[in-house]
């Protein structure tokens, strides 16, 4: 049987131990990012394939004669895999959620603070030379605006909560009783929040749900926060606001396209806190995901069949 991770990160190979290892005893670890020539070679014989970044059209994936089942190290299986494709072909996609839900955010968390506090534009001050003591802002009894309340949206209120903000949330299929945040509508939480916190998946439905209608209700002094997918914002109209200082920050870590290149006008503003599409990434993060891609590869080839 071939079994093969074949683009693992040097973030995940350093985490692999013994007892990791053992859970697919048989796994080849490939490591860096191949060539395409390299994943055709690899394909070649591949019953399970775990995937951390390459992409797979439909022209990789018919070549895929014995594959059966791909294990997508995260969540986002779309970008990098032709789901269509796959299907036809009878392959199997497996995705991984959850596991960074507490990463993702705490670096919301601290993305507020930098944002508030202007901790990255002192930073940036005293780095070009020039000592400059900013007013900001407490965040206790300030509102923090949730939307989307799946597991980092859950997170996230439980630590503005804990941090004793008062937090409102609003999700497509409804907020759960059981988490501190009072449920409001989408419009009614961007007029009302001081910060406001993205945390939903990007669907068809979600793509430009923040267009430049929805932020213009945000008030002079709110900052709003992106860590799920820069497609939900319209990246343009923000920029015009943050320029206008129609709002008072943005604290991004995704973007509508990535990497960010150096030429993209939100990196001549001063009222932006930017981080690379990070969120996710610690240890703990990295090893649940780890752990978790592993098992999931183990139960597929435990139920499908071989022959």
């Amino acid at each position: 049987m071939s079994i093969k991770f074949i683009d693992c990160p040097s973030f995940l190979a350093d985490l692999v131990t013994p007892e990791l290892a053992a859970i697919v005893p048989n796994l080849e670890w490939h490591h860096g990012s191949p060539s395409r020539d390299r994943v055709q070679e690899l394909l070649s014989d591949c019953q399970f394939l775990m995937n951390d970044h390459t992409e797979f059209d439909a022209e990789l994936l018919q070549l895929g004669k014995n594959l059966k089942a791909i294990v997508f190290m995260g969540t986002g299986a779309s970008s990098y895999i032709d789901l269509g494709a796959a299907e036809r072909y009878g392959i199997r996609v497996r995705t991984i959620s959850g596991y960074g839900d507490r990463s993702v955010a705490e670096h919301a968390i601290g993305l507020m603070f930098c944002a508030g506090r202007k901790i990255a534009t002192m930073d940036r001050a005293l780095r070009g030379g020039k000592w400059e003591t900013l007013n900001s802002v407490e965040f206790n009894k300030k509102t923090l605006g949730v939307v989307g309340v799946g597991g980092i949206g859950s997170e996230m209120i439980r630590l503005g909560a804990a941090l004793g903000m008062k937090v409102v949330a609003w999700n497509r299929s409804g907020v759960s009783n059981g988490l501190p945040a009072t449920e409001v509508g989408l419009e009614d939480l961007l007029v009302m929040s001081d910060v406001v916190s993205l945390h939903l998946s990007l669907t068809n439905e979600t793509a430009g749900l923040i267009d430049a209608r929805k932020l213009s209700l945000l008030s002079e002094d709110s900052i709003l926060i992106n860590t799920a997918r820069g497609g939900l914002i319209d990246e343009e109209a923000l920029i015009d606001l943050l320029r206008e200082k129609k709002i008072s920050h943005a604290a991004l870590d995704v973007f509508g396209a990535e990497p960010v290149g150096p030429d993209h006008p939100i990196l001549q503003l001063e009222n932006v806190t930017l981080t690379a599409h990070a969120g996710f990434m610690t240890r703990e993060a990295s090893a649940r995901l780890l752990r978790m891609g592993l098992d999931i590869l183990s139960q597929e080839i435990a139920v499908v069949p071989t022959e």
